[in-house]
This record gives structure tokens, sequence and C-alpha cells, in this order.
């Protein structure tokens, strides 16, 4: 019995830690990648910027949830990271030398970026126009 009531408060002591620990905030966001071996490098990467709790990254729609601490980090970073290690975010463009690096089973469509919305590294993706 003792040990229930322990349990419990420490269960409620830890709740109340991460009530101030600062704001979990939930993005959603698409990164290239095609295949496991994709999926399990960019989930790394996500979860090594420091504040990042969870990161899923779904193969077939190619979106991304990532759970971070606000305080600690933002989604930029997580941005950064994600491009980092190869694969393109809707917000940063992996550098071809890394993106060249990838197996084979990797090598995903680049992602065309307007040159606006590129902060990190610069796009160099071309558009596809309907003649």
């Amino acid at each position: 019995m003792k040990t229930r009531i322990l349990g419990a408060l420490m269960m409620m002591g830890f709740s109340s830690l991460t009530l101030f620990a600062g704001t979990v905030e939930k993005e959603t966001f698409k990164v290239a990648g095609n295949c496991g071996m994709c999926e399990t490098r960019i989930e790394k990467a996500a979860k090594s910027v420091d504040g990042v709790s969870a990161a899923d990254w779904n193969k077939e729609t190619k979106m991304i949830e990532v759970s971070f601490d606000a305080a600690k980090t933002d989604i930029k970073k997580v941005h950064e990271a994600i491009a980092k290690v190869g694969h393109d975010t809707e917000m940063v463009r992996a550098e071809d030398e890394t993106y060249d690096t990838l197996p084979g089973c990797c090598k995903y469509e680049r992602m065309t970026y307007d040159s606006a919305a590129t902060s990190g590294s610069e796009a160099t993706g071309h558009d596809h126009h309907m003649h």
C-alpha cells in the first residue's frame, strides 16, 4: 500500500514539473523521403534537437509530427536538423552534397522552393510548369 501511495505522489510530482518546463507545442510539416531508413534518419535528426520530445514521420504522407518544448527550441531548428542529414523540409532544403550521400533507395524527388521561403540554404530547384 505504501508503494502505491508513494508511486502516485511521484507521478503527481513529475506531472507538475512538466507544467513548469515550458509550453509543449506540436507541429506537422512535410519532409521528403522514401523508405524505412529515411524514417529512422528523419526522426533521429528531429529528436536530436534539444527540447524535442517526440517525432513521428509517415512515409506515405511524407508528414512529420514533432512535439517540442517552445522554451528550449523552435521549429526552424528542427527543420535545419532534418535538412542537415539530407532531407528537404518545407522550410529548409538539404545541401546537395549531403543528399548525394544518401543510399539509392533514399533518393527522393527534391522539393522546389520559392526563394523567399528558404532561409537556411539556397534553393536551387526549378519549377515544373506545364507547357
